[in-house]
């Protein structure tokens, strides 16, 4: 009886979880820096207005609490599949715009409206999407199983780049950049056709309706201090993150002079390392706690971040690989814990509203800090990619920008949330070794 496995009708349902999660990854994976870097500069969209649209992703995430209204259904699976059908048709739309014969000036207002029109509604029922499905996973088994889901992207994600990358770099050489985009368009709409079964087969636990209104429910998680705590690390993190994260698309492709398959071999080697760390940090997070977890991956993204500050043309393609294999280490755990320490420290008929509202502030803070940083690369860049009579490139400063936030990051972690109390846990479903 003691190896007994306990069935809960939710197994195919978490593995399908998994599937998703991944499918989703591609997506996000076919337009998002270099690739979207790759459109953008066809249809004669500046660098500076390239890293804003690569911020599209964190204000769409400002988005997530209106999915408050949504949270306290008793279904939200209609909702959420049919909100994720019309994003990733969306998604796939960017790949067809550049085909168009309008001018440039009307293909990039099309792409713009497209792209941010598309991550309004994937941040939309993103909140409600995770709380349905991380419902089906026991408390205790949460570092785990994230962890697995991560791996299984990330495997994915590295031979799916790899992929897109050598067709793109393929058609590119040739001169064919249409054919290109034809064929990411087909990729991008298989993948959301196998992304909406995954949906379409989940099961969904039953709950009463929430009769809390979005009006009273906010007003509520406004006076939780405890959550809005938590939601400053997320806040300053992803403004860190994001001054970052949005050039770097650019960078790679022009200062850097990286091709998409050095790029995407950079990727690989990221991957590798994020899942060698992914299950011994899920597993060193069940038992020590997110914030613990947390505060070693922020000293990991510090030395990242440290080593980028020195990152430039004539040694990028050493320096550039070792700060994107450490950042990498360092996200297996970050993303993880954002989400997790909503989780460890906040009841669970507030989790839909906890992390709705803490995705809108720190997605508006990164889109804050790609709009503020723009002007500053302008800047750099108009005089000759120098600053005060100092030779540097403008994602150097960023950089330097990153590691000072995530050293102020480790200090309030220290000081301010290890010290908050947790929450009372719920086991919710159980989840076994053999779910997966």
């Amino acid at each position: 009886m003691k190896n007994e496995k306990v069935k809960d009708g939710f197994e195919l349902t978490r593995i399908l979880y998994v599937i998703e999660a991944a499918l989703e990854y591609f997506v996000s994976i076919a337009v998002g820096t270099v690739y979207l870097a790759k459109i953008t500069a066809y249809c004669g969209i500046s660098d500076e207005v390239t890293a804003i649209l690569t911020a599209f992703v964190s204000l769409g995430c400002s988005f997530q609490l209106l999915s408050i209204f949504f949270g306290g259904k008793a279904s939200v699976k209609g909702f959420v599949s049919g909100g994720h059908i019309v994003s990733q048709l969306l998604f796939t739309a960017l790949y067809i715009i550049p085909l168009l014969s309008f001018n440039d000036n009307i293909k990039a207002i099309i792409l713009i409206i497209a792209l941010l029109v598309a991550q309004i509604i994937h941040n939309l029922v993103n909140a409600p999407k995770i709380n349905w499905f991380m419902s089906t996973v026991k408390d205790q088994s949460r570092g785990r199983f994230t962890a697995v889901k991560e791996m299984v992207s990330l495997i994915g994600g590295t031979a799916f780049s790899f992929g897109l990358s050598f067709i793109i770099d393929k058609y590119e050489s040739a001169g064919n950049m249409q054919a290109a985009f034809t064929v990411g368009a087909i990729i991008l709409g298989l993948l959301t056709i196998f992304h909406t079964l995954t949906l379409v087969f989940s099961k969904e636990p039953q709950k009463q309706a929430s009769p809390v209104r979005q009006k009273g429910q906010v007003k509520k998680l406004l006076k939780n201090k405890t959550l809005l705590k938590l939601v400053l690390v997320a806040t300053l993190f992803m403004f860190a993150n994001y001054a970052t994260v949005s050039f770097s698309g650019t960078y790679m492709n022009g200062e850097l002079g990286f091709s998409l398959t050095f790029s995407s071999a950079v990727v690989f080697i990221g991957s590798i390392c994020r899942v060698m760390f992914s299950i011994p940090f899920g597993k060193f997070a069940d038992k020590k706690g997110f914030c613990s977890m947390l505060l070693m991956c922020f000293g990991i993204v510090a030395l990242a971040y440290a080593i980028n500050i020195f990152t430039v043309p004539s040694n990028g393609k050493i320096l550039y690989p070792v700060y994107y294999a450490l950042y990498c280490i360092s996200m297996a755990g970050i993303n993880s814990a954002m989400i997790n320490l909503i989780y460890d420290y906040v009841t669970p008929e507030e989790r839909t509203g906890a992390l709705a509202l803490n995705q809108s502030f720190s997605g508006i803070a990164g889109f804050l800090a790609t709009l503020a940083l723009s002007p500053v690369m302008r800047i750099i860049k108009q005089n000759g990619n120098t600053l005060f009579g100092i030779p540097v490139y403008a994602q150097q400063l960023f950089s330097l920008i990153s590691f000072i936030i995530v050293l102020i990051l480790i200090a309030y972690l220290l000081l301010v949330i290890r010290k908050l109390p947790r929450a009372n846990k719920e086991q919710v479903l159980p989840l076994n070794q053999s779910d997966l």
